[in-house]
């Protein structure tokens, strides 16, 4: 059977904006070939075993050959297999998907185009403006500054495309801006016109510049944009004041450094875009299997000798149950109840049909043993599986309350992997960020570790926030000043806490 190639709109910057059918494509595709403005966090939803090749193309950089782009795809679609060609914004407009479709065509390969949203569409609704509106304008036109090197001279005819429409929207002209300008005035454009440059659209980092035709060019060279960046130009760049919404957010442009482990660091950072931030994923940790499984699974299958099994973390939980559902179900645990710290260790319970018999209000060690104490009967007999390396506090009070404890690792958690450290000096030497979130003591320590010399900049120039205040003691006991504690040990908390830190006072 031959194979497929898909033509994907990436959509424009924020990858939640791609299209499901796009993300359904890209999700079982075999080999993927993606441009240089497509968001990182899409290439984490391909296949393990996907080829990914990046074939970007970006102004005054080497780049890989429109004809050779075109052979591979035709090639791998050839040998059977699926390809997706991801392409920033959508595929047709100002891009070359219209090229490749009619040379797949040409060589007789099936293909697809899935439509991506626009950058005209996300620039101007993230920035704040509209292309149309009903008393300021209901015509637009989209123009490229960059034409075809074959073309003998300009095909925009300028006498009539500075006034046809009242919205015009320029493509990759910050490099002829000022030029740009003046011919829309040569040509009858008011240079009291109001324009807009957007500048990495729909992105916690998007910045824009407004002004009039006459000043735009100086505004933006004066503020330094540069590259991916869209002109607007017409009436509806008066709408920015009231229609601002994207880069109001509380976190807006914030870096964030998200430590926790990869395979929870999701959650956090979702609820950090949806506040304007910027997260950047560098686990300090990582959790890994027990080097030796065999006592957990004895304990598991023993699980009918315990009162009550003791969880006080996610990875506890879902390690635990894998071992009681790997031979079993549910119904194992009907003599034993369960007690369970946070919320993420409660989600994990329901997400194997479990609930907790004992949840405490306060998600810490000491608020558990507390509420453990006034439920437990004589010498109840307790199963605590847990990390390798733990706070003694839980099994010490059980313990010198006359219950018996038995305690096995489940996990072992990790410093950050070379990649990860090399990653993780750069960023601090050469552009720390502005915000760092602590998930877990293991968080704070490995970090200190990691930077070394360079960890004075965390006090020096980082907003530092801890998810409690063992967290945060551990912090302090490494000389780390924490501006930010939350009470209740949750990611939603963390981040409403920073938000609150940084909305203004008065709001």
């Amino acid at each position: 059977m031959s194979g497929v190639v898909y033509l994907l709109g990436a959509g424009p910057g924020d990858p939640e904006l791609i299209t499901r059918r796009a993300l359904r494509c890209l999700r079982e595709a075999d080999v993927v070939l993606y441009d240089a403005l497509v968001h990182g966090d899409l290439l984490g939803e391909c296949r393990d075993d996907a080829e990914k090749v990046f074939v970007g193309k970006r102004a005054g950089k080497p780049s890989a050959r429109q004809d050779r782009i075109n052979a591979r795809l035709a090639e791998e679609a050839l040998r059977g297999k699926k390809v997706a060609r991801l392409k920033g914004g959508d595929p047709y407009l100002f891009g070359r998907g219209s090229q490749e479709a009619a040379y797949l065509a040409n060589a007789g390969v099936r293909f697809e185009v899935v439509p991506g949203v626009p950058s005209p569409l996300a620039a101007t609704a993230y920035a704040g403006l509209s292309l149309t509106h009903r008393d300021l304008a209901s015509s637009v036109a989209y123009v490229t500054a960059t034409e075809s090197v074959e073309k003998d001279a300009s095909a925009h005819d300028w006498e009539r495309l500075a006034t046809a429409t009242q919205t015009l929207v320029i493509f990759m002209g910050m490099r002829k801006l000022e030029s740009l300008m003046k011919r829309l005035v040569d040509n009858g454009r008011s240079p009291t016109t109001p324009v807009a440059v957007v500048q990495w659209a729909s992105l916690p980092k998007q910045r824009t510049v407004v002004g009039t035709v006459a000043d735009i060019a100086a505004k933006a060279r004066e503020a330094k944009l540069g590259l991916p960046a869209l002109t607007i130009v017409g009436d509806v760049v008066r709408l920015r004041d009231s229609l601002r919404w994207f880069d109001t957010k509380p976190l807006f442009g914030k870096r964030v450094l998200v430590t926790r482990p990869s395979h929870q660091a999701g959650s956090l950072s979702a609820l950090l875009r949806d506040r304007g931030a910027l997260p950047i994923e560098l686990p300090c940790i990582r959790v890994v299997d027990a080097r030796d499984p065999e006592p957990l699974r004895a304990a598991s299958s023993q699980i009918s000798r315990y009162d009550w099994v003791v969880l006080t973390s996610q990875n506890a939980a879902t390690r635990f149950l894998d071992e009681i559902f790997r031979e079993g179900d549910a119904r194992r645990l009907a003599t034993t109840k369960i007690a369970s710290i946070g919320g993420r260790t409660s989600a994990s319970l329901r997400g194997y049909g479990l609930r907790a018999d004992l949840e405490p209000s306060t998600s810490t060690a000491e608020g558990l043993s507390s509420a453990l104490l006034e439920v437990l009967e004589d010498r109840a007999r307790v199963l605590m599986p847990r990390a390798k390396v733990a706070r003694e506090h839980l099994p010490n009070a059980l313990r010198e309350a006359g219950h018996d404890v038995d305690i096995v690792t489940a996990y072992e958690t990790l410093g950050p992997d070379e990649e990860t450290v090399s990653a993780l000096r750069a960023l601090f030497r050469d552009d720390p960020p502005d915000i760092v979130t602590f998930t877990s003591s293991s968080t704070v320590s490995h970090l200190v570790t990691t930077l070394d010399t360079l960890s004075p900049i965390l006090n020096e120039e980082c907003t530092l926030a801890s998810i409690g205040p063992i967290t945060t003691a551990t912090a302090t006991k490494l000389g780390l000043l924490i501006d930010v504690t939350v009470k209740v040990s949750s990611t939603s908390a963390l981040v409403d806490a920073l938000v609150q830190r940084y909305s203004p006072q008065d709001a």
